[in-house]
């Protein structure tokens, strides 16, 4: 090949070969004729060209040229520039001073404080204390199976055990945490070669298992034993196992297997068989408690006492899954720690203001407080599932708290001890009976709220249920029904028995007028059958109206102490200023309120604990509903309800009147049912027409009568003990007694056979 080239110089000089001659096309397609050859350079005119570089500050410069380019920079400045004024930059700023470097963040809980020993390990003692021994007594096994619920520490328990059979005092129970594979070992360290661990849940085919089987036969590099954790051995395939079955079965002696799982059953029996089988357990909740108490203690943060039994139900007994729940809180805790408020929106759960509002609603049998509660819970966004999950744990604490009095003190139901007197209240407030029933309700309507997509509609559907016992006829329905009715007949008979006390001086007047009575009944009974004016005048209408006119008075509980209550206004009216209270916002308040009473006397503080409950909040009249008359009775006759409304007016600024009845019913309801008794018209309608035929009915009223106590001694009722009960059915027949007691309707009389 020819050509003309450049040499150093930058002359174009010919290297004397033949030029380049192309006969056909190259690897491009380019032609001979479109070949672009190099050619000489062209030669260049200007003089200043040809100037070595060395030269050039010896080129003579024109003065002329000169003084003309110091005129024209002259001019420029002189002249005031045409455009724009230049911005000049700033004066350069103090240099800020470079920030600390933030220390990287910490990790998760639950490595940091990964146990290092078995003595570390909390809640496992059944599985810890055997293998400790077995170290002691140098009798390890060659394979082990550590089987339980996710997050209760199998595979740290097999790290520590890798760790003490490596250690160079061991094999030992306690590592010394000084030798070189107790450090590596460690919480933190950087591992060991000789302890393999293995995700079966991705190398868990019979490839790997052949791979573990030849590599398995190798001793150890510096250890004494080569130990495989296997965790999540149930992924291990079937024909993965048999590939390892030989080994396991036989392995060499410087070979360790520890197979962890929380299916063990899917591990095939041939492998279970050869393992020393450890199961984990569930952490249980006060263990945990305690132990996540420590950590907080050990973060210098601040909990709520009510927070952490909320971080151990969100953890299910799982220690891993309750410490990332409680890292999650710590990371977003402000400076003054966790607070309730705080933990509940970040786990979901149910207020206890609501569950405490539902419930006094559902032992008051209020319906609008019941329907309002479910409003509340879908206006803050709650999930309706997850307020039935929890309220339905509401109902199985008050179910054991109603069947053993001491659930509390015993552990039975773990809760603070405010909380606990609350739900001591909310059990008394409802039968055995209601509470199974409504717990069942609520149940199965969990199970038909799943994939549900009305979920406040079924929500709402359970508790009208829950609030209607008369819906249900099988057998948890019916003692429902019984527990309601005990509570309204103790209801009944304690407005009798007080009710008549301010007329027990007009008794006597009418008492005898229940003798004579019967004798003029047999003529006008038959005829008088249709009309209902006539019907009172055998039957003993007479004495029987003046019951009735006080009977309305459940009211009584207001009139009896008249001389206190009717300053009750003025106080009332002055101290309501602050705010309109409604009955959920005092049942709310009402262990405050009753923390106040059991200051001041003791005695009404008992009382009321353990047999009243917040009924109604209404134009300042406070109902306070007992379970029994005998409670209403003490509580009225000790001048209690004064201690009450102060008690009431420290904690609420109101000063209300109160009104104590018994039952859950207010106080309209008892009016009508006693307005039945003397309307005895359409009761007495028939009794008239089957009395003549009826000899044995008036031998029973006869019977009834001679064992009635004549016309009642002033001097014994002004000697009678203030706990006696006060009954009124002096006179009455027995049909009277079961129709104004049982609710019962005559409706014939057979005659007996003879």
């Amino acid at each position: 090949m020819g050509g003309l080239f450049d040499d150093d110089e930058g002359d174009v000089v010919d290297d004397g070969l033949p030029a380049y001659e192309q006969d056909g096309p190259d690897l491009f397609g380019t032609e001979p004729d479109e070949l672009i050859l190099p050619t000489e350079p062209t030669p260049v005119d200007d003089p200043e060209m040809d100037v070595p570089l060395d030269e050039y500050d010896e080129i003579p410069i024109d003065p002329e040229e000169s003084d003309e380019a110091d005129a024209e920079a002259m001019a420029l400045v002189a002249e005031p520039a045409a455009s724009e004024p230049v911005e000049l930059a700033p004066p350069p700023a103090a240099k800020a001073p470079t920030p600390p470097a933030r220390p990287d963040a910490p990790l998760a809980l639950y490595r940091r404080y990964r146990p290092d020993t078995f003595d570390q390990v909390i809640g496992q003692e059944h599985v810890t204390v055997p293998l400790q021994r077995a170290l002691t007594n140098n009798r390890v096994n060659h394979a082990y199976l550590f089987s339980g619920p996710r997050g209760c520490g199998k595979t740290t328990s097999a790290r520590i055990l890798a760790r003490c059979l490596n250690c160079e005092q061991g094999p030992t129970p306690t590592p010394c945490g000084t030798c070189q594979s107790c450090r590596d070992l460690a919480r933190g360290g950087a591992g060991s070669i000789d302890v393999i661990e293995i995700d079966a849940a991705s190398h868990g085919g019979v490839d790997e298992a052949r791979d573990l089987r030849e590599r398995a036969f190798f001793a150890p590099v510096h250890s004494r034993y080569k130990i495989y954790i296997i965790d999540e051995a149930h992924m291990v395939t079937p024909q993965g196992f048999n590939a390892l079955l030989k080994v396991v079965e036989e392995p060499p002696p410087h070979v360790k297997f520890i197979f962890a799982t929380t299916e063990p059953e899917k591990v095939i029996g041939t492998i279970r068989s050869r393992t020393h089988h450890y199961p984990f357990r569930l952490v249980p909740p006060r263990t945990l408690t305690a132990y996540l108490s420590e950590l907080c203690t050990a973060e210098g943060v601040s909990v709520d006492d009510a927070v952490l039994p909320l971080v151990v139900r969100a953890g299910a007994g799982s220690v891993r899954d309750s410490l990332s729940v409680l890292d999650q809180l710590l990371g977003g805790a402000a400076e003054s720690g966790v607070s309730y408020q705080q933990a509940t929106r970040l786990l979901g759960y149910t207020p206890d203001s609501l569950l405490d509002e539902i419930m006094d609603a559902f032992a008051a049998g209020d319906s609008h407080g019941v329907f309002a509660c479910i409003d509340k819970v879908i206006e803050v966004g709650q999930d309706p599932r997850r307020f039935a999950e929890d309220l339905l744990r509401r109902l199985r604490d008050l179910i054991v708290i109603a069947a053993v009095p001491d659930a509390l003190a015993t552990g039975l139901v773990d809760v603070a001890a405010d909380q606990g007197e609350r739900l001591t209240t909310q059990a008394n407030g409802m039968g055995p009976g209601e509470l199974a029933r409504a717990a069942e309700v609520i149940a199965k309507g969990l199970t038909d709220m799943r994939g549900t997509t009305a979920p406040r509609l079924h929500l709402e559907l359970m508790c009208a249920r829950v609030l209607l016992p008369g819906a249900d006829v099988d057998e948890r329905g019916v003692h429902a029904r019984l527990d309601r009715i005990e509570r309204r007949l103790q209801m009944a008979a304690g407005a009798e028995s007080h009710a008549p006390r301010p007329e027990r001086s007009d008794a006597p007047a009418p008492a005898p007028d229940p003798a004579p009575a019967p004798s003029p009944q047999p003529e006008p009974g038959p005829r008088s059958r249709p009309e209902a004016p006539a019907q009172p005048d055998p039957w003993q209408a007479p004495p029987q109206p003046p019951a009735p006119a006080p009977r309305p008075e459940p009211q009584r509980q207001a009139p009896p102490p008249p001389q206190p209550v009717p300053p009750a206004a003025p106080a009332a009216s002055g101290a309501g200023d602050p705010a309109v209270l409604t009955t959920a916002q005092v049942r709310g308040r009402w262990p405050e309120v009753l923390d106040a009473i059991k200051k001041r006397r003791r005695v009404t503080w008992i009382v009321v604990r353990e047999n009243a409950q917040v009924h109604d909040f209404t134009d300042g009249v406070l109902t306070l509903a007992f379970n029994n008359p005998g409670a209403q009775e003490s509580f009225s006759r000790g001048g209690s309800d004064q201690v009450v409304r102060e008690s009431v007016l420290e904690v609420l600024g109101v000063a209300p009147t109160i009104r104590a009845i018994a039952g859950n019913e207010p106080p309209p309801p008892p009016a009508p049912a006693y307005q039945s008794a003397p309307a005895p018209e359409p009761v007495q309608q028939q009794p008239p027409a089957a009395a003549p035929p009826s000899p044995g009915a008036e031998q029973a009223r006869a019977n009834i009568q001679a064992t009635q106590v004549g016309p009642i001694d002033e001097e014994a009722e002004a000697q009678e003990s203030p706990d006696d009960i006060d009954l009124d059915d002096d006179g009455a027949g027995a049909d009277e007694l079961l129709a104004k007691h049982l609710g019962a309707e005559l409706i014939g009389e057979e005659e007996p056979e003879l």
